[in-house]
């Protein structure tokens, strides 16, 4: 382990702004946030049960707005399905505040023959920042097969000679672009393991951080490689406090959890409901633990509700409510609601918030 004393800007959210998928909001606006999500998404590690209808994603999140959640990160990345038109059609119906995601998931959600696979390090940075900074555009209709549309670089449009056909997606009209901009970078490794291409994916994440100014959450697979994940990043000159680890809870060890906070991560627990991991109360008391240790401002909730047959609006459960209505009470409980403001409101401000320099 290598990782700096973190240095975060004293009131770095101040001014600076959330990057949803209807537009910019004021730090201070976004409110009680789950942090991790999917509304739209498939994979051929979902077979069967992928999220596409967005009529009833719409329901799941505004059920979920309705048990006292205002904002969620949708952390669907390249190549898996991913539809900002549908989820910023999601946020204009329900109110919800949503962040869409750039980024590569882990390499085991892309078949041998995935156009991502074939982007090399220079063209996946590109893309992350031009997906932030211009807007991003949907995956095709099949998971796999041919990529989306180029994002024209800002060099062409700027000049006046792009091509036709590749206008600023901001304004385009073709049926591909969404003008939609992504306000956080989505990444991924594996079981124990940083596979070259994952470990290409996290470097141009990192290179994409100190172009753009936002976050990265990076995908644990069962919590595991978490000090190698944060090495590599920070290493690369991601700022630990823009780093968020999702299923770190898949390992809940109270001691390692601290000390990753001690070193400015943020800790992402996402396993509420998921009995055949570990019971809430294990999560629950882990988390507390952490909060005792002081690194209650380094902790995130978010449901993670990926799959069809766990959405209500399919006639699955839990369902995205079981996060607000059985999990958080509990945390209340045990920490008080002054710790429930932190995790839900505090810390996704902070952690998601693009200072106003880079900002544009």
């Amino acid at each position: 382990m290598s990782v700096p004393t973190p240095e975060e800007p004293a009131g770095a959210e101040r001014a600076a702004v959330v990057r949803t998928v209807t537009g910019d909001l004021p730090t201070h606006r976004l409110g009680r946030t789950d942090y991790h999500e999917h509304l739209l998404m498939r994979s051929p590690l979902l077979a069967g049960d992928e999220l596409d209808d967005v009529d009833r994603s719409a329901a799941e999140a505004l059920a979920l707005r309705r048990a006292g959640i205002d904002a969620l990160v949708e952390l669907t990345p390249l190549g898996c399905g991913r539809d900002l038109r549908g989820l910023a059609t999601i946020a204009e119906r329900t109110g919800m505040h949503i962040v869409g995601a750039t980024g590569v998931h882990r390499e085991a959600h892309y078949g041998s023959d995935h156009w991502v696979r074939g982007l090399g390090p220079d063209a996946l940075v590109d893309r992350f920042v031009r997906e932030i900074t211009d807007g991003c555009f949907d995956d095709p209709p099949s998971a796999v097969g041919s990529p989306p549309q180029e994002i024209p670089t800002s060099e062409a449009t700027a000049s006046g000679n792009a091509p036709a056909g590749t206008e600023d997606p901001r304004t385009a009209t073709d049926p591909i672009g969404t003008g939609v901009r992504a306000g956080v970078v989505k990444v991924g490794i594996g079981y124990w393991s940083i596979t070259g291409f994952e470990r290409q994916v996290l470097l141009a994440a990192a290179e994409t951080h100190r172009r753009t100014g936002v976050s990265v959450v990076c995908h644990l697979e069962h919590g595991t490689a978490a000090w190698e994940a944060v090495d590599l990043l920070t290493g690369a000159g991601l700022p630990p406090y823009r780093l968020a680890l999702a299923h770190v809870d898949r390992n809940p060890d109270p001691a390692l959890h601290t000390a990753l906070a001690e070193a400015g991560v943020y800790l992402g627990y996402d396993g509420a409901g998921r009995v055949k991991y570990w019971p809430d109360s294990v999560l629950v008391e882990c988390l507390l633990r952490v909060a005792e240790q002081g690194g209650e401002d380094r902790l995130l909730l978010g449901g993670d509700v990926a799959r069809r047959s766990s959405f209500r609006a399919y006639g699955g459960l839990p369902g995205m409510t079981y996060l607000p209505e059985r999990f958080v009470p509990r945390i209340a409980v045990g920490g008080g609601g002054g710790l429930v403001r932190k995790i839900l409101v505090d810390n996704p401000a902070r952690f998601l918030a693009i200072p106003p320099e880079v900002a544009r």
